[in-house]
């Protein structure tokens, strides 16, 4: 696509959030950091290995009841092999979050419970910082953890929280932090993925553009989630070409105004409201790297195989 959009987005408050985060990182143990699944390097917000410094991270790869299975477990063995301790769930229907405890207990902080039950400390409470960008249903996994509506859960991104206690069984505290973003969207590629997925809000961006640009990456990498939804003959399309893409949707599903042109804004906006809620299947837009290219990168160019 030639045409191109450059995404700045950062609330003040986020600026706020930053500083909570160095501000209380000596009242806990470790912290956990919520990742999007679908986008498991995107939503990755890259100021948090200075911010954590060296305290155990573990890295939760929600919503991958939505993600395409097979590459969430390369990202969960990516990960790993960067040294993270990483859990997969999914808040809507509740998988692997009950493994979450255990998971902190036997892993994340084995090695400072065994230091501490040397010492006499047996019991001693386990505080987490869990932090994630917006959107990416930080606070659904907690509630579900705590077994009731803790955390206020937004579906809007960039609504402004403050940090908040919560208390677990087996004397597990979490200290609930407002979503962040970071403050220059300098990759705009991740920029990009953090709008397919809600983490930006559509208010700030060209949604019809951004709908072609995820359009033109299913088309080459999810084709059968297309054909299957919108009934679309791809091999009559091409496939490069967003705008042509996004009327095609629209004239399958009936959204013309007069004179017969389609109604490109109420097709991109069903299109992006259908990827974001898994009916256009499980897909995943982010790729670990490979043996031949050790770089992390988020490209356009993903692949299911």
């Amino acid at each position: 696509m030639e045409t191109e959009t450059n995404i700045n987005w950062f609330p003040g408050h986020m600026t706020k959030t930053r500083r909570m985060i160095t501000a209380n990182l000596s009242l806990v143990d470790a912290a956990v950091e919520v990742l999007d699944a679908r986008i498991p390097m995107s939503s990755r917000n890259p100021e948090m290995d200075k911010l954590i410094k060296n305290k155990p991270r573990m890295l939760i790869l929600n919503k991958a009841d939505m993600a395409d299975p097979k590459m969430t477990d390369k990202w969960e063995a990516y990960y790993r092999k960067k040294g993270f301790t990483v859990l997969k769930c999914s808040c809507k229907n509740g998988s692997g979050v009950k493994s979450f405890v255990q998971t902190v207990r036997q892993q994340l902080l084995k090695d400072l419970i065994a230091k501490r039950e040397s010492k006499g400390a047996v019991g001693a409470p386990i505080r987490l910082m869990i932090v994630g960008i917006p959107n990416a249903g930080k606070s659904s996994i907690i509630n579900r953890l705590a077994g009731a509506k803790k955390a206020k859960a937004e579906d809007r991104p960039g609504v402004t929280r403050t940090k908040q206690w919560v208390k677990l069984a087996d004397n597990v505290e979490l200290l609930d932090m407002p979503g962040v973003l970071w403050p220059k969207l300098s990759d705009q590629q991740a920029a990009r993925k953090l709008v397919f997925t809600g983490a930006i809000k559509d208010q700030v961006v060209d949604i019809e553009l951004l709908t072609m640009m995820l359009l033109e990456i299913l088309a080459q990498n999810y084709p059968e989630s297309l054909r299957e939804r919108y009934k679309l003959d791809l091999d009559g399309l091409d496939i490069t070409k967003g705008y042509e893409l996004l009327e095609a949707v629209g004239r399958k599903r009936g959204m013309l105004i007069s004179g017969g042109e389609v109604n490109t804004e109420r097709a991109a906006i069903t299109v992006m409201d259908e990827y974001r809620s898994g009916k256009l299947g499980r897909i995943t837009l982010d790729i670990p790297p490979t043996s031949n290219n050790t770089k992390e990168e988020t490209t356009d160019d993903v692949s299911s195989e």
